[in-house]
């Protein structure tokens, strides 16, 4: 029963990449950059461009550091960027945005991945770190479904909603035969199993985002805000994404958080969620890429902070996603780094570097918004 279910997760993530990376696709391919012209190269000076069309900057060591979200993509890239340009190592940390965010305020990093933005404080911070008169600005390069994951043998399919789900979370639900749950489920069988609800111990722009849907949805039930730090009280806690998809993996009653890649990786079944739209609506990067394709720069100055809205009812769009962002500075960045740096962040906005992501769990970022992303690492000195 195991096997058939990890199958038909597969399945179904497969089937929404084809599509996903279908709008992806278009979606790169309207700002008319295919990528340079090929050359042959063994790595070095910035206008370097490599057979595979990726262009390579100085040959550098560049640390890097945050997000635990993108760490598949982070993987993805780095290999395809180094085969390229063998003379650059990109080492990529994933110990949590938070904990990037704090590595690249003291200066230890190129560059810090996160899921969630800087405070306006941090903004503030950077100036120490960016030279020139700079300070931090957001790029988004990916976004995906939080996946809401449970581990009910013998429970196949599972419909929650907002303010069931701040409630489980809150520890104001405690038994998987909760009323409130049984209400959303007619005629499944619910044991009376306690909910094992777990989060991340670490600071987490995943955390940030989901208690950000928890507040948009149901204000009213969630009273914590969001933030992220884990603000609710009981439950239980892992580090990372990997290790709260394995806490739910080993622990039966379990319900948690996650990247909807981790939850694939590990055959772990996902709750569809009750929007008030006609149909609930399942976690796979085309409903995610349906969601996000509403956000809005609410940035300013040029920095390209989303906003999303996780409290979306459109049918068939997912409300709890994400968008990760690569942090650097506007102007500033460091000399022995920025070329190498600069030449990556260019690769992984690009074609080349968007294209297969859907296939890794992500989802697109709207055309509009990946091209002000390009021509935004274009002005960056």
């Amino acid at each position: 029963m195991k096997l058939q279910q990890k199958s038909r997760l597969r399945t179904l993530a497969a089937g929404s990449a084809v599509a996903s990376g279908a709008l992806l696709l278009t979606a790169c391919g309207s700002s008319g950059s295919s990528g340079p012209s090929d050359t042959t190269s063994t790595a070095a000076a910035p206008t370097t461009t490599a057979a595979s069309g990726v262009k390579c900057g100085t040959a550098a060591h560049v640390p890097a550091s945050g997000s635990t979200a993108q760490e598949f993509a982070m993987q993805f890239w780095i290999k395809n960027y180094t085969r390229a340009c063998p003379g650059t190592q990109i080492s990529y940390d994933g110990n949590g945005s938070g904990a990037g965010q704090t590595d690249f305020l003291k200066g230890k990093t190129a560059f810090a991945g996160s899921d969630s933005a800087l405070s306006a404080a941090q903004i503030s911070q950077s100036k120490g770190v960016c030279s020139n008169g700079g300070q931090a600005v957001h790029l988004p390069t990916v976004g995906g479904p939080i996946a809401i994951g449970y581990n009910l043998p013998g429970v196949k399919k599972l419909i929650l909603d907002a303010p069931t789900l701040a409630k489980v979370f809150d520890s104001r639900i405690t038994k998987w035969n909760d009323p409130a749950i049984a209400k959303l489920n007619p005629g499944t069988k619910l044991p009376s199993t306690s909910i094992q609800a777990s989060h991340r111990s670490d600071s987490s722009g995943t955390t940030d985002n989901f208690t950000s849907y928890l507040s948009a949805a149901a204000p009213s039930v969630w009273p914590h805000g969001h933030s992220k730090e884990w603000m609710a009280k009981g439950g239980q806690s892992a580090k990372g994404s990997s290790g709260l998809a394995d806490q739910m993996k080993k622990n039966a009653g379990a319900i948690g958080y996650v990247e909807l890649s981790y939850a694939i990786a590990r055959g772990i079944p996902t709750v569809s969620v009750d929007t008030g739209a006609p149909a609930p609506v399942d976690a796979s990067v085309f409903t995610a890429s349906k969601a996000i394709s509403t956000a809005k720069i609410a940035g300013t100055g040029g920095d390209l902070v989303l906003r999303l809205d996780y409290a979306t009812k459109t049918p068939g769009a997912y409300p709890i996603d994400m968008v990760t962002y690569e942090i650097v500075c506007d102007k500033g960045n460091k000399p022995a780094t920025w070329p190498a740096t600069k030449a990556f962040l260019t690769y992984i906005a690009g074609v080349q570097g968007q294209q297969d992501l859907s296939f890794q769990g992500y989802a697109t970022l709207p055309a509009t918004i990946v091209n002000q992303v390009r021509s935004k690492i274009d002005s960056l000195t």
